[in-house]
């Protein structure tokens, strides 16, 4: 069947502000999806509240609604526009709840609109858990013994009946909100309550807990024709039990018997044709009994794009939001291309000839007293992928993606050898887990032991003893006498040299050195959907120790674009999308782009952003090996946050060429003491600091400056660390604290400045002329990280004094900096004078929410500017100034409900949102203004 040529204009639902459980996974599917759209002429409307993504950007849409994501909205929409269809699978969780919300108002059919890529039964059937339990039922699919509840009595009822443990799963829920499995009867009237209230339609399905049963999902494409393909099998390291956005998943799955996968092939495809008539993607989620039967047990079906989604396109190369949106609009499978090789069709089962390793990234600091325990509800803020020849390479590169001050896996000399905390550590499932198994099989705790309390294959622990027995080997050796052999193992198993370093006592450069002496050099292989069975046209490449290099260098002029790694709080999707700007910049400039990311659910990492993307960790060795390789002009560290910066030391040490603001004006601003010195040599009002490296100093400094004081430890991101003490024992505690956990950074102690007012800038410099793109004020007084702040732009009381000072103040700083691109700096104002806080010579958080405030792309201006393409003065500056905008902090405080939900100097929300206003009269900023100024007084 052809495309409907009816369908002409088609409107996209985003997910709204990340959260956690819905993350940046879902720009990925959107940005992709409207870019497929479009190629095929139809127009591309979209709506999303979230401006830190590259989905809500002008070039990937023909309408943007920066709009809440509400039916009132939508109507909104369709009477500007005239809408064929909507497509609400690539917004998670919250773009098919809003789709439903409309199809039952009747806004679809008043309009006319015609609901693409998926049946809303089909969501209801799969999302009610008593419909889908029935019909899974009725076509012969085990699942657990279960049964629902609509009310308290009823779910004791059916505890009584079932026994524990159990599980508690709500309905229409998010990230699993509202699940978890219950051991102990006492504490299910708690959890069977709380469930019930967070199902909007207060429901929820008790299973019989399935827990050391094995967990594998399969992603699908389905045509109108009935055409199924499965595109990539997952299996969970971990078991039933942990919420798979929290499990470590390898992929292709390794511990499952063909003759088992076909079975689960079968129950899916008969699953996913059961539920509705609809083309599109599904992800399905099966149990598999840890035995030699194999039992396959049903879990759950998303007839969506769903977060395993963007894994499974990044670890096959296979853009399944780009395929199931053209399916949606009528293709057939075997109509379309295969985007990778360009000459075989879409119709095929993707062919891996390597191993992915996916590891999630959580934040837990950031919640002291948070329960740290993994189970049914989604916690994680981000994850990582590494793609290896074996799955031991891709552990250890997944492992080294993470930013934990790791240097992957073991042989770092960080390990635990306290057995009894290893034990605990086994049993309750954490962040920190994984290391706490190799920790345990390095002291010799038994498999049986181990496999007792974890639940986890034989397999994984067999492959993760494998790595502790060549480490032992290596040990034997000095690096003068280290049989190559051994060497070259060791690399072709994932270890970084710092981890060889460490196990021969000697430096990583020494390493490094004698690697390159005895020709043991990285290899670079193409990501090609077919094992190399036909040639691959899309340059997406991995990195493994071999013979053959599969990455061609070409002559053209080349620049890295460096990536900001995982998600997590403090460092968002925001810089991910100044990445994807810098990229397309440096494309219009004529550069061959190159980008280096380790983050499967970002758009820089989608296979056709970058000329040329390396799926690596942003961690110095990768990075270093492919400057090597391709020999660019330069790198671009300042769009990347704080993984891409904290590289540039490196970078400018081994005489590679940054691109813009340098590396010493970057440490300058970086470095709090130095930078509170240029401030005093150039008159500049801050608060009154010190720089201390011990409790003992703070203590002697705190009698100079007075309580309240604000600690805050160099090189930081997110406000990683800072708080504000108001007496002595509280400044012993917190400093001891900090060199406990960040050893021997600086800390510096600021006098508070209470009851100021918070304000920031952003500005664009060459070096010699400054352009300010936006001030934004506060809604809560200094105190509060600007990240969870409301913030308006322009400023909504500050005078023309103090708008003056600010311009003053920003223009003389970015340009003292030697700033070449992007500035951020804080503001605190205080009786009509303004203090600096910080400044930040790089791509901040504020700058995409400004660039869509505004509707100009700075980014591509910073980017042409830093590469030397363009100066200030050839811009012409034209931002739309209507009325203000409005910066929402979103925070996910529901997945922590023990945690106190107190504001301070450390950034805790996970994502935002925007809202426009015409005045200050607006309602909604006069409810916000007063909401937060009476939380924060109490």
């Amino acid at each position: 069947m052809p495309r409907n040529n009816s369908i002409k204009s088609v409107l996209i639902i985003g997910s709204g502000p990340i959260v956690i459980g819905q993350a940046c996974e879902f720009d990925y599917s959107g940005s992709q999806a409207a870019r497929s759209m479009r190629e095929e002429g139809i127009e591309v409307t979209l709506i999303n509240s979230n401006p830190a993504t590259i989905m809500t950007d002008k070039v990937v849409a023909d309408n943007v609604y920066l709009k809440p994501l509400e039916p009132e909205s939508i109507i909104e929409i369709l009477q500007n526009h005239k809408i064929d269809a909507v497509l609400p699978t690539m917004g998670g969780q919250t773009g098919l709840n809003l789709a439903i919300k409309c199809n039952e108002l009747g806004i679809w059919e008043e309009y006319g609109v015609q609901i693409i890529g998926v049946d809303i039964k089909a969501i209801e059937i799969t999302e009610n858990r008593e419909e889908f339990r029935r019909l899974m039922k009725k076509i012969d699919i085990p699942m657990a013994p279960q049964a629902t509840a609509t009310s308290f009595l009823e779910g004791k009822k059916i505890a009584q009946e079932f026994g524990f443990p159990l599980c508690i799963r709500a309905s229409y829920t998010l990230g699993g909100a509202g699940a978890s499995i219950v051991h102990d009867p006492q504490d299910f009237d708690n959890l069977l309550e709380r469930g019930l209230q967070l199902s909007p339609i207060h429901e929820v399905m008790i299973d019989k807990a399935l827990l050391g049963w094995k967990e594998f999902e399969l992603e699908l494409l389905r045509d109108e024709n009935d055409n199924v393909v499965i595109i990539c099998s997952i299996e969970n390291m971990d078991p039933m039990g942990i919420h798979t956005g929290d499990s470590i998943t390898v992929a292709p799955a390794m511990t499952l018997s063909d003759t088992t996968y076909q079975r689960m092939r079968n129950m899916a495809i008969k699953m996913i044709r059961s539920i509705g008539n609809f083309a599109g993607g599904c992800n399905v989620q099966f149990a598999v009994s840890p035995d030699e039967k194999e039992e396959i047990i049903a879990v759950e079906i998303n007839p969506r794009v769903s977060r395993s989604s963007a894994l499974a396109s990044k670890a096959t190369g296979y853009p399944i939001a780009k395929i199931a949106s053209k399916l949606a609009i009528g293709y057939r499978l075997d109509e379309l291309k295969n985007q990778i090789t360009k000459t075989t069709s879409a119709f095929f089962e993707p062919t891996l000839d390597y191993v992915i390793v996916k590891i999630p990234r959580w934040n837990f600091n950031k919640f002291p007293g948070s329960n740290r325990e993994l189970g049914l509800q989604m916690k994680s803020v981000g994850e990582v992928m590494g793609i290896g020849r074996s799955f031991q390479e891709a552990l250890q590169k997944a492992c080294q993606s993470l930013e934990i001050n790791r240097n992957g896996l073991g042989a770092d000399g960080k390990e635990l050898t306290n057995q009894t905390e290893i034990l605990q550590s086994l049993e309750k499932p954490s962040w920190n887990r994984l290391f706490h198994i190799y920790d345990a099989i390095k002291l010799g705790i038994p498999f049986k032991t181990i496999i007792e309390k974890t639940k986890i294959d034989f397999w994984f622990l067999k492959q993760i003893e494998e790595l502790i027995k060549l480490e032992q080997q290596i040990e034997k050796y000095h690096l003068h006498n280290l049989p190559k052999e051994l060497f070259f193992e060791a690399k072709q198993k994932g270890y970084a040299d710092r981890q060889i370093a460490h196990l021969l006592r000697c430096l990583e450069s020494e390493v490094s050195a004698k690697r390159n002496e005895l020709g043991i050099k990285r290899v670079y292989k193409l990501v090609d959907t077919c094992a190399a069975e036909f040639e691959a046209q899309t340059p997406y490449y991995y990195s493994t120790f071999e013979d053959e290099n599969e990455s061609v260098v070409s002559d053209r002029k080349k620049v890295v674009v460096l990536g900001s790694g995982p998600n997590r709080i403090g460092q968002g999707i925001e810089f991910d999308y100044s990445c994807v700007h810098g990229v397309l910049a440096a494309k219009e400039c004529g550069y061959e782009t190159i980008m280096i990311n380790c983050n499967p659910e970002t758009v820089s990492t989608d296979f056709d952003t970058a000329d040329k993307l390396y799926f690596e960790p942003v961690f110095w060795e990768h990075i270093y090996d492919i400057i090597q390789h391709e020999k660019p002009e330069g790198v671009i560290v300042q769009l990347g946050g704080q993984t891409a910066l904290k590289l540039a030391e490196k970078l400018d040490r081994y005489g590679i060429k940054i691109i813009g603001t340098n590396f010493r004006a970057l440490d300058l601003a970086e470095d709090r003491g130095r930078f509170s010195e240029m401030l005093k040599m150039n008159n500049i009002p801050f608060p009154e600091y010190g720089v201390v490296e011990s409790a003992e100093q703070a203590l002697q400094l705190a009698d100079e400056l007075g309580f309240p004081l604000l600690v805050r430890p160099s090189y930081v991101l997110g406000g990683q660390k800072m708080k504000i003490v108001i007496n002595k024992e509280e400044l012993e505690t917190h400093v001891v604290d900090i060199i406990g956990e960040m050893g021997s950074n600086k800390i510096l102690l600021d006098h508070f400045l209470g009851g100021a007012i918070e304000a920031e800038a952003d500005a664009i410099c060459d070096g010699k002329d400054v352009h300010i793109i936006g001030i934004m004020q506060h809604i809560e007084p200094a105190g509060i990280h600007s990240g969870d702040s409301y913030a308006v732009l322009p400023p909504y009381n500050l005078g023309d004094f103090v708008m003056q000072q600010i311009e003053d103040i920003t223009r003389k700083i970015a340009v003292e900096l030697e700033t070449v691109g992007l500035i951020n700096i804080q503001f605190a104002i205080k009786d009509d004078k303004v203090y600096v806080i910080e400044a930040n010579p790089r791509a901040s958080r504020t700058v995409p929410f400004i660039a869509k405030a505004y509707d100009e792309p700075y980014v591509n201006y910073a980017t042409k500017i830093m590469l030397g393409e363009k100066k200030v003065k050839d811009f012409n500056f034209n931002p739309k100034k209507e009325g203000y905008a409005i910066k929402i902090p979103v925070f996910s405080y529901e997945k922590f409900p023990e945690v106190k939900k107190e504001l301070g100097p450390e950034m805790k929300s996970t994502g935002e949102a925007i809202r426009f206003i015409k005045n200050l009269k607006d309602p909604y900023f006069m409810k916000i203004y007063a909401e937060r100024n009476m939380h924060l007084s109490k």
